[in-house]
């Protein structure tokens, strides 16, 4: 048997045809930048993430970067990120001239919980990151950051979905940026993202960012740039929020039942929390001291897999940062991801536990 770590095109008939009747109606509509699918996209993430506001923008990279310029931030402010996170996290710090000052995770890859000794005169906002579709513990991120005066710019990009104490990722801080990369629990057909935040002015800010600095065509308020999502994408997107709950409960049901089946190798490290309301199931990372060798076993079974990720940011040359992050390394070192999404069947999650369990014999 063939598993790959995964396949966007085992998506199946129905949804296949819903997408391409979509498209048709948008080819018909003639609307291809704004329009009613971008309105219903953000009334829908709205409602379902029982945000005040959801802003729409060309993918979560740009999300990031809207919300510290919305934010005000700029050259010198500095902003405190987790030294492990895909590299948009810090990339986007860079873009608006800040500098992102790196501080160690806990073991799961979260911002470890005192992160607030890196604050100085110069913090202006802390960005924790919902690694893999886990939340941080918001409640003692909110009170820390307010007894600093920090901005909190939520990194959402992979906790789409997830509820801490009934409220969404990315509605807590100042400002939550989702991303709706195609890989995404909520993923559209290209690039797409999102801004959410409860804030009138934060969001009329951010609106004007991604259009040129203007609410109103030819009425420029402020410098801003190109950031609007794409209608075809913020159409296909309604049609996965359709049926995005369906998936959820497929991507836990096979979460519970990797966790059932490996929880006896004392070996592995699995993730904690997954089957959680406060966790997507976006990716089942488990950690090993072997990971390497258990990496290239299951390719040699054909399974396929992946390392999120293989660096930490203040390891990688545009970011180098001086410091321990000892548990962000370990977990770059022992991470890895098995696949995890709707598109799989049982026998195949059953033949990944298999072969994993035969690697241990």
């Amino acid at each position: 048997m063939k598993v790959p770590f995964l396949d966007l095109k085992r998506w199946d008939e129905e949804l296949k045809d819903a997408l391409k009747t979509k498209f048709n109606l948008i080819l018909e509509n003639g609307v291809f930048s704004g329009g009613e699918e971008v309105k219903n996209l953000e009334a829908k993430v709205s409602t379902y993430l029982s945000s005040p506001f959801a802003v729409s923008c060309a993918n979560g990279t740009d999300a990031l970067e809207l919300a510290l310029r919305a934010l005000g931030i700029g050259p010198g402010d500095e902003v405190i990120v987790p030294a492990m996170t895909w590299v948009s996290t810090a990339e986007a710090v860079l873009i608006v001239g800040a500098v992102p000052v790196f501080w160690d995770t806990d073991e799961n890859g979260l911002l470890a919980s005192d992160w607030e000794c890196a604050v100085t005169p110069g913090t202006k906002a802390v960005i924790p990151v919902h690694l893999y579709g886990k939340m941080l513990g918001m409640d003692d991120m909110i009170a820390k950051a307010k007894a600093h005066k920090l901005y909190i710019i939520e990194d959402a990009a992979q906790s789409f979905g997830a509820f801490q104490n009934g409220k969404a990722a990315g509605t807590f801080g100042d400002v939550g940026c989702l991303s709706f990369y195609p890989t995404k629990n909520l993923g559209a057909l290209g690039e797409a993202g999102m801004c959410l935040t409860s804030s009138p002015r934060l969001a009329e800010r951010i609106k004007m960012l991604i259009n040129h600095g203007q609410l109103m065509r030819d009425e420029h308020q402020l410098i801003g740039r190109n950031s609007r999502i794409d209608t075809l994408q913020a159409g296909f997107l309604n049609v996965f929020l359709e049926r995005f709950e369906n998936h959820q409960m497929i991507r836990k049901k096979f979460a519970k039942y990797y966790l059932s089946n490996l929880s006896l190798i004392e070996q592995i490290q699995l993730p904690q929390g997954i089957l959680e309301p406060d966790h997507n199931s976006h990716l089942f990372v488990i950690q090993i001291d072997k990971r390497d060798e258990l990496k290239d076993f299951l390719f040699r079974q054909c399974v396929g897999t992946a390392i999120h990720y293989p660096s930490t940011l203040p390891d990688m040359s545009p970011y180098r940062e001086a410091g321990s992050f000892m548990k962000a390394r370990r977990l770059s070192k022992q991470g890895l991801s098995l696949p995890l999404n709707p598109w799989m069947n049982e026998s195949e999650i059953a033949y990944v536990i298999e072969a994993i369990q035969k690697f241990f014999l």
